[in-house]
């Protein structure tokens, strides 16, 4: 019988993957995977195991119910149009940072602009000190969850340093085998060591997925607070910025060519950087017919999403800009990619 229940369900996902045309008008299945970091979202109440005051009504940011659901509103309102120029309805899968627990991710999936798309949660706490954490959003109909697991990070000589854990989820889309790796790496208050460090943590996941597999379709992605070119990503994770110098077993950074031309995920002091990445490994650049391949990678940069005035004038619209409340979406845009597979 459970047998049974898991062919009828793989049947129903493989029926529900959308389909585009591509590569000369090809009819082929698509997907849209994504990463957003959403500023601090937080909840009202205050949660005495992490530093979360400020984020309280009487706390530094005079946080407030109402301001709570406006960020909702904000949040899904991108989210719900992430990929829309090739794909409706908002990402299949989409990874988050800078959100506080279960609780508001669920707030989140239930505002009018997701609810219809039916997302599932992969949470887990982390050790961070102001209780930040990772997730993954996914839609059930597409993506059937397999596997989630928590990979922590830690400096060697350092037993009091806390970050962000390393979420890694497995699951089908289309009965193929899918595994995502969401980071939120240290940020630049920390040496460049910890982000070395926090690579080399993602290196030894991805390895230890090509050992298992070795055409494992894995998906790094994430707010690495590093750029593309930066010794993190570019050494000791190992991504490639061109497809050609990509080796079996090797990863592909799509997100390298459009930091090359210019293209940035936030701005700081006048200058753009690209923090958010989705990196993947070889298997989905490789030529090969009937395989999940890359179609396109793009930042989401709406103009909405754009501060139009003022000092920060073409930078993200934050909620928070100069310690104010300003209101906005957030301080980083989205990014995400296209993956085809031919009928």
């Amino acid at each position: 019988m459970h047998l049974l229940r898991t062919s009828f369900l793989l049947l129903l996902i493989w029926v529900s993957i959308p389909s585009v045309k591509v590569f000369g008008q090809k009819q082929a299945k698509a997907v849209c995977i994504a990463f957003y970091n959403l500023e601090n979202l937080y909840d009202t109440l205050n949660d005495p195991t992490i530093n979360d005051e400020e984020f309280t009504p009487s706390g530094g940011n005079a946080w407030t119910y109402d301001k709570y659901l406006k960020k909702l509103d904000h949040m899904s309102t991108v989210i719900s149009q992430i990929g829309e120029d090739v794909l409706k309805g908002g990402p299949t899968i989409i990874g988050l940072s800078e959100i506080e627990n279960k609780g508001v991710l669920e707030d989140l999936i239930n505002t009018p602009a997701l609810k219809a798309s039916g997302y599932g949660i992969a949470h887990f706490d982390s050790p961070d000190r102001r209780g930040v954490d990772v997730a993954l959003l996914y839609k059930k109909k597409d993506f059937t969850l397999v596997n989630a697991v928590a990979v922590p990070m830690q400096m060697p000589g350092q037993p009091d340093f806390k970050t962000r854990d390393q979420l890694v989820v497995t699951g089908l889309i289309d009965r193929d085998t899918f595994t995502i790796v969401v980071n939120h790496w240290p940020s630049r208050g920390n040496d460049v060591p910890y982000r070395l460090a926090a690579a080399a943590v993602t290196k030894s996941i991805v390895d230890s997925l090509n050992k298992v597999h070795q055409d494992a379709r894995v998906l790094v992605m994430g707010d690495l607070n590093d750029d593309p070119i930066d010794e993190s990503v570019a050494v000791i994770l190992g991504a490639q910025g061109k497809a050609a110098k990509v080796k079996a077993g090797g990863l592909f950074n799509p997100m390298w060519q459009l930091f090359k031309d210019g293209i940035g995920s936030l701005a700081y002091k006048d200058s753009w950087n690209l923090f958010d990445q989705i990196i993947i490994t070889e298997p989905l650049i490789r030529e090969k017919n009937n395989s999940w391949k890359l179609y396109k990678a793009r930042v989401f940069n709406k103009p909405f999403m754009i501060q139009q005035e003022g000092q920060f004038a073409g930078y993200p619209f934050r909620t928070f800009a100069g310690g104010a409340y300003a209101g906005g979406y957030s301080d980083h845009f989205p990014t995400y990619v296209i993956l085809v597979k031919e009928k």
